[in-house]
């Protein structure tokens, strides 16, 4: 069972590498779109396969340590997938008119099938290899895929788009990196020399050994550095540029996908330092960026005339209330912050699908100049108004159920903090609203182009945070409360 464990394991690893090269050399023929969906199909089937053996099994480590699978990443893994491939199918039709208009070349269309791909294999290393190191490694290369395809149309504001992120989010890894050696440092004087020491399983173990001080200071250059990653204020500039400025399925993976990733280390390493300090240190300094990320982004809304620089800027808020949860702790806070990560991925990923096709169907991502979407393609208007209701929490969809159990978590265990918490859901709640009603309701302007949009990546994924909303399948549930249990 282990040695299908293992080969399950590197086939998950290996299906994007492979599908990226094969990419790289097939370029842009005809049936490149198709080559991205389908590796990114088999991604998920096997990252399925592998979630019920962890399912039935327990966590269990592969390729002799160098791999571990727990209940914790392998949920994150599957969602990765399972985001990816209808990123891929929405992206099939969405590029091919970017294409039609000009925007971009056939190099640049085998850039960013090669990438897609590759930025899939650097999150799944990052939330599966069992190295501390290798986590650091696999997340500079999850930047340095991205920096590509943020800067893929070219532009002046996009390539500054793309030097801002590789600039902000390469001075954060830095400071990651800072932090990394000194949880060695620590890990070295208790597990002995040698790559043995920068193992999470290992690290965990011996968490209560481990040098309070030295953690205590690594902790805050890996929050300072996986906390640019994730986007938390005062870290986040990079963010809305790029995503305004990269293509409409690349906003999509940024905001469903990588910030999980980064909020997905930050958590790791918050455990191993309450395990060696027995205070709530890590935790309070997550709440602190998480409640100022709610409330800066908040107010960012209000302002916005962007479309997708206005839904980054939810990304950022959303990001934050995850943070918040997490440094909480306690399982209810716990249990809503791992919710909120999957509904938040589902909902946001399936806006951004609708307004790439918005801003296709008007030629611009100016909102003045987006109207009467329900008249003009009712299922973008919808989706597009569905996915508003589902973000800001209205039940019954998912995100209301994660939020409630957030905020009864934060009532008991920090109600002096529960009126900024609600300032931040409520002004969010107005800004989108405000500035998504006039974009779907009114008359169709004359410069309005119909297109051919993909409803089923939108219709599925909205879907799914419906059905959590008002069932949450047992699975599920007993599959969160393992994880907050590995996250006490």
């Amino acid at each position: 069972m282990a040695m299908n464990s293992s080969t399950m394991l590197l086939v998950l690893l290996g299906v994007p590498l492979c599908a990226a090269a094969i990419l790289a050399f097939v370029g842009d023929r005809k049936f490149a779109p198709e080559i991205n969906i389908l590796g990114s199909a088999a991604t998920l089937a096997t990252g399925l396969g592998l979630a019920l053996e962890v399912y039935l099994q327990g966590p269990m480590l592969a390729g002799g340590k160098f791999f571990f699978v727990d209940a914790f990443n392998i949920y994150l893994s599957v969602l990765t997938s399972f985001v990816s491939m209808t990123t891929a199918m929405f992206s099939r039709g969405y590029m091919r008119r970017e294409r039609e208009h000009g925007r971009v070349g056939k190099i640049r269309m085998r850039f960013y099938h090669a990438m897609f791909q590759l930025f899939i294999f650097a999150m799944l290393l990052c939330l599966l290899t069992n190295n501390v190191g290798v986590l650091w490694i696999a997340m500079e290369l999850a930047t340095l895929s991205t920096v590509l395809l943020v800067s893929l149309y070219r532009t002046p504001t996009a390539i500054e788009a793309a030097w801002k992120y590789f600039i902000l989010c390469g001075v954060g890894i830095a400071q990651a990196l800072f932090g990394t050696v000194l949880l060695y440092f620590a890990a070295e004087k208790v597990l002995g020399e040698g790559g043995e020491a920068l193992l999470w399983t290992n690290l965990s173990r011996v968490s209560g050994s481990l040098e309070p001080t030295v953690l205590s200071l690594a902790f805050v250059f890996l929050m300072v550095g996986y906390g640019t990653k994730v986007g938390l204020v005062p870290l986040h500039n990079w963010l809305p540029d790029a995503h305004s400025e990269g293509p409409t399925p690349i906003s999509a993976v940024l905001s469903g996908l990588l910030l999980n990733i980064a909020l997905y280390a930050l958590v790791r390493c918050k455990v191993l330092v309450d395990g060696s300090t027995h205070t709530h240190q890590a935790g309070n300094i997550m709440m602190g960026f998480g409640l100022l990320s709610i409330l800066v982004a908040a107010f960012s809304l209000l302002r916005q005339k962007d479309i997708k620089r206005m839904f980054s800027y939810s990304s950022i808020e959303h990001m934050g209330i995850a943070t918040f949860a997490f440094g909480l702790g306690g399982p209810i806070a716990t249990f809503g912050a791992l919710l909120h990560m999957l509904v938040h991925s589902l909902a946001k990923s399936a806006i951004f699908f609708t307004v790439g096709h918005a801003s296709q169907m008007h030629r611009t991502q100016e909102m003045e100049r987006i109207r009467g979407l329900f008249k003009g393609n009712p299922l973008v208007g919808w989706g597009l108004m569905i996915g508003v209701m589902a973000i800001v929490g209205m039940p019954p969809f998912g995100i209301f159920t994660s939020e409630f159990l957030i905020l009864t978590a934060t009532m008991k265990d920090a109600p002096y903090l529960t009126p900024f918490l609600l300032l931040g859901l409520g002004v969010t709640f107005a800004a989108l609203f405000r500035k998504v009603q006039p974009m779907v309701s009114g008359d169709i302007p004359s410069y309005q182009r119909p297109v051919k949009a993909a409803h089923l990546p939108v219709l599925l994924h909205l879907a799914l945070v419906l059905i959590i909303g008002i069932y949450m399948p047992a699975f599920l549930n007993t599959w969160f409360h393992t994880a907050v249990e590995l996250l006490k």
